[in-house]
C-alpha cells in the first residue's frame, strides 16, 4: 500500500513562554515561514505551548488565519470531576486543539506515568477528537539490555491496547538517552525503530493505519541534522524540544526540503 504522509514538524515548548511571549513567538514564527514561502500543505508545522498559552494562540491563529497547527502537552484520562490540576480533553477540543502529546519521557519519569496511564489518556484524546502524539523511547540501560526497538514497541502496544478502528494518531520515537543531550540518534537508528513501530501498528490496527500514521523522531533535533532523518522512509517528521524555541532554527527545520535542495 502506497500512502503519502505529510511531514510533521512539532515544537514542544515544555514549560517555557508565558501567554504574551507565546503570542510574540507565534507571530514571529508565522512571519519567518511566510517570508520563506513555506508550503504548509507540503510540511505541517505544529506548536505545543503550555496550557496557559493555548487560548492566546487559538485567538491569534484564528484572527490572522495562520496555517500553524497547535496542541497541548498532556491531557487527563478523565472528562471532568475532582481532579485538581488536570485538563480534560473536552477543554482542549473547545480550544480547537488538533494534537496532544502523550507519554513523553518527562511525564513517565517525573510524574510516574505508566503504560496503563498513557493508554487511558490515548483513549481520552481520541474520544474528544484529539490526535494523540504517542511518545515512546528507551533509556541507555534499556538499549543495552533489550536492543533498539523492544521497549518503544512494547510501549506503543500498551498505549494502543483496546483501541480499535482506524484512529488518527502520530507516534514519536524519542530515545531518552538523546533528549537534551546534544547527541542525537543516527538516521539509521531512527529508521530501524520507526520501521519496527510501523510493523507493530500494522499488527495492531491494520495496514491502512500503519501506512497513514506519521512516525516522528525526537531527541536533539537541529536544522543541521534534520535532513538526514527525513531521508529515511519511515521517518515522517520530528518532535522538537529546545530548537523549537528559536524562531530561525525551528523555521529552518520546517524548511528542510529547501536547505537540502530537494
Amino acid at each position: 500500500m502506497v500512502t503519502t504522509r505529510t511531514p510533521l514538524m512539532a515544537g514542544n515548548w515544555k514549560m517555557n513562554l508565558d501567554h504574551l511571549q507565546a503570542i510574540a513567538f507565534t507571530q514571529k514564527l508565522a512571519w519567518a515561514l511566510k517570508d520563506a514561502k513555506h508550503d504548509f500543505d507540503d510540511v505541517e508545522v505544529a506548536i505545543f505551548p503550555p496550557y496557559t498559552d493555548l487560548r492566546s494562540v487559538q485567538t491569534l491563529v484564528d484572527a490572522d488565519k495562520l496555517s500553524l497547527s497547535y496542541g497541548a502537552q498532556d491531557v487527563s484520562a478523565h472528562d471532568s470531576g475532582a481532579y485538581t490540576g488536570e485538563i480534560s480533553g473536552a477543554f482542549l477540543s473547545a480550544l480547537a486543539c488538533r494534537y496532544v502529546i502523550l507519554g513523553h519521557s518527562e511525564r513517565r519519569t517525573l510524574h510516574a506515568e505508566t503504560d496503563e496511564v498513557v493508554g487511558s489518556k490515548v483513549k481520552a484524546a481520541l474520544k474528544h477528537g484529539l490526535v494523540p502524539v504517542i511518545c515512546v523511547g528507551e533509556t541507555s540501560e534499556d538499549l543495552e539490555k533489550f536492543g533498539a526497538s523492544a521497549v518503544p514497541v512494547a510501549q506503543l502496544k500498551a498505549a494502543l491496547e483496546g483501541v480499535e478502528g482506524t484512529p488518527d494518531l502520530v507516534v514519536a520515537y524519542e530515545p531518552v538517552w538523546a533528549i537534551g543531550s546534544g547527541q542525537a540518534a543516527t538516521p539509521e537508528q531512527a529508521q530501524t525503530v520507526a520501521k519496527a513501530l510501523r510493523d507493530a501498528l500494522e499488527e495492531l490496527l491494520g495496514e491502512s493505519v500503519a501506512a497513514a500514521t506519521r512516525i516522528l523522531y525526537g531527541g536533539s533535533v537541529k536544522s543541521d541534522n534534520i535532513a538526514g532523518f527525513m531521508r529515511e522512509p519511515d521517518v515522517d517528521g520530528a518532535l522538537i524540544g529546545g530548537a523549537s524555541l528559536k524562531v530561525d532554527e525551528f523555521s529552518a527545520i520546517a524548511r528542510f526540503r529547501q536547505h537540502v535542495g530537494s
